[in-house]
């Protein structure tokens, strides 16, 4: 009898251990994640990323109808995006993390904006910043 339940349970040791292993990662202590989330002032900063799939999403008050977005960040393997949409839901900017460089937002209504991350697999540094003018 003890023969015909250990076939049943060493493969379910194999898949909770399979389970367990996974080639993407969240966030943790180890990134140093830092956000300002101010009225008119947005800052997202993480660093040491290997493999992170991860979205994260922050509602934030932008005080104008526009903003300014200053992206900063060393991408080595991945992708990682920036979206925003206005206080009535309206996409106001979308682009990849690994373009530098200072944009302006589309025109939108101020308010609580929100501001979405989407890390795909994504190592290196990301960092912007979303200010009004």
């Amino acid at each position: 009898m003890f023969k015909k339940r250990i076939g049943p349970m060493v493969a379910l040791a194999v898949l909770v251990i399979a389970a367990g292993c996974s080639d993407s990662n969240t966030l943790g202590p180890s990134n140093q994640l830092e956000v300002v989330n101010q009225a008119g002032t947005f800052e997202w900063q993480a660093t040491a990323l290997d493999k992170i799939q991860q979205t994260l999403t922050y509602q934030w008050t932008s005080t104008d109808t526009v903003a300014n977005v200053d992206q900063s960040s060393s991408i080595s393997a991945g992708s990682a995006s920036v979206r925003i949409t206005d206080a009535d839901g309206t996409e106001v900017y979308l682009r990849g993390l690994e373009q530098d460089g200072t944009f302006q937002t589309s025109a939108g209504t101020a308010g609580t904006w929100t501001i979405t991350v989407v890390m795909n697999d994504v190592s290196g540094a990301l960092n912007f910043r979303v200010d009004n003018p």
